[in-house]
């Protein structure tokens, strides 16, 4: 099953971690978020890993994507 994409570019913070949070409270995979900047990459990725979830962050061209999964 493919996990669901929250595409979070343009977003400043805390806007891509609240999206990142709505999506994981709907989908027992996981998520994976596309950001387009260090902060957001470094937020997303500290709220998932609090919660338990194993973070992968793979460089897009300037964009990052978060694989987010239990």
């Amino acid at each position: 099953m493919a996990l669901k994409t929250v595409d979070a570019r343009g977003r400043s913070c805390p806007e891509p971690v609240v999206l990142t949070r709505n999506a994981l409270g709907q989908s027992t995979e996981g998520v994976q978020v596309l950001v387009d900047n260090s902060v957001s990459r470094d937020n997303v990725r500290r709220f998932a890993e609090s919660r338990g979830y194993s973070v992968q962050v793979k460089e897009e061209g300037e964009d990052f994507l978060l694989v987010i999964t239990r």
